[in-house]
């Protein structure tokens, strides 16, 4: 038996005033001190002072948020008491919502301790709302919430289903400012996402058509949403690609660019759609090279989105060739050095780098799993950017 969720999605030009139906007293807002100063919030709390929803704001909410900042936004939340959390920003301040509002019903609860495991009946307490500033990490219509433990400088892949948002708010007005370089760090984790949720082990014919969609979108639009973020078609469909590609991967899972992009962010202090698009290349020719299953996945993407024929292990290849070509439109790395990162502190990290992915469960969802050796050379040949060839 298998599931599919995805919250309530409500988008389009004036989205934002669906807030008007709302029903309850208080509303707990968790975002970035950015996203205030840039006057996002102020959409939001117009709409809910017009319906008289009392609301604070947890503005503390910091990129890759760590436990530390979870268990301050606990300790607020718990005192003011809300009917609704709502997260407004990219995927860190969405996954603080997520994680904040199972403190409400558990203020007990250690962060770092969140399990699928566990019941915790929020809802009891309040309602959980996303909307998102970013197109993006698709955590608007995922369950899962990764959150940054500081002191071992490793990121935590935690979560419940109970965390998929009840309603997701995707209004352009909130993307239109975002700048050419966040433009193409988020674009980029929206088309990691679903190319691995579609091509994930534990996939299914659910969780192929938003990933198959959003990947064909991201290839038409990023660049232009790169290149004038003044044009509201491609930021209206980069918005939609990003809950799409949520969608895919959110219910199937990620895979082995999220692994290997999670450990070299965690260490090396680089966002996070930087480092998955960095690294998805690389893992799907590692792929390609050992499981026909997959390359007949990444063959039929590549015949829907680009447009390519022929052999399924051409096809393949094309689509590799086009995310790299897309990527260097949209100014982003195609290698680890691109990065920044010095090349004798990268080399004295690789065990680190390695220990860290395969302790991620999405080295486990892909067709074939690495083990430390592969995973080494992975490591050593996105370095200089040089293509798998094992």
């Amino acid at each position: 038996m298998w599931t599919f969720s995805c919250p309530l999605i409500v988008y389009g030009d004036n989205a934002l005033d669906y807030l008007a139906q709302v029903k309850g007293k208080k509303a707990f807002i968790v975002t970035d001190k950015n996203i205030v100063k840039l006057g996002l919030t102020k959409p939001v709390t117009d709409q809910l002072d017009a319906v008289n929803i009392g609301w604070e704001i947890f503005d503390e909410v910091e990129p890759e948020p760590s436990l530390n900042t979870i268990r301050k936004g606990g300790v607020a939340v718990g005192k003011y008491q809300p009917d609704w959390v709502i997260g407004i920003g990219g995927g860190s301040c969405m996954d603080a919502a997520k994680a904040i509002i199972l403190l409400l019903a558990r203020p007990e609860l250690k962060p770092e301790a969140l399990s699928v495991l566990e019941t915790f009946n929020f809802r009891e307490k309040a309602r959980l709302m996303a909307i998102p500033t970013t197109s993006g990490t698709g955590s608007e219509a995922t369950w899962a919430i990764v959150l940054t433990d500081t002191d071992d400088k490793r990121k935590l892949g935690l979560g419940t289903t109970e965390c998929m948002p009840d309603v997701a708010i995707l209004d352009p007005v909130m993307v239109m400012g975002m700048p050419p370089l966040i433009t193409a760090d988020t674009g980029m984790d929206v088309l990691c996402h679903a190319v691995e949720g579609y091509t994930s082990a534990w996939g299914t014919s659910m969780t192929e058509g938003p990933g198959l969609v959003a990947t064909r979108r991201v290839f038409e639009y990023l660049a232009k949403a790169y290149k004038d973020g003044n044009d509201l078609q491609a930021r209206k469909e980069m918005m939609y690609a990003a809950t799409m590609g949520g969608m895919s991967f959110g219910n199937s899972m990620a895979g082995l660019g999220h692994s290997t992009g999670h450990a070299l962010g965690a260490i090396f202090h680089l966002p996070h759609g930087r480092t998955v698009g960095m690294f998805l290349p690389y893992t799907m020719e590692y792929l390609m090279n050992g499981s026909e299953e997959t390359t007949v996945k990444f063959a039929e993407m590549a015949r829907f989105c680009c447009g390519a024929s022929g052999p399924d292990k051409e096809c393949a290849k094309a689509l590799v060739a086009k995310i790299r070509a897309l990527a260097k439109e949209v100014g982003q790395p195609l290698s680890v050095k691109d990065c920044g990162v010095d090349k004798a502190k990268y080399e004295k990290e690789i065990p680190a780098l390695v220990e860290r992915a395969l302790n991620e469960v999405m080295t486990m969802t892909v067709t074939r799993v690495p083990g430390e050796e592969d995973l080494g050379k992975i490591f050593n040949y996105a370095y200089d950017g040089k293509p798998i060839d094992f």
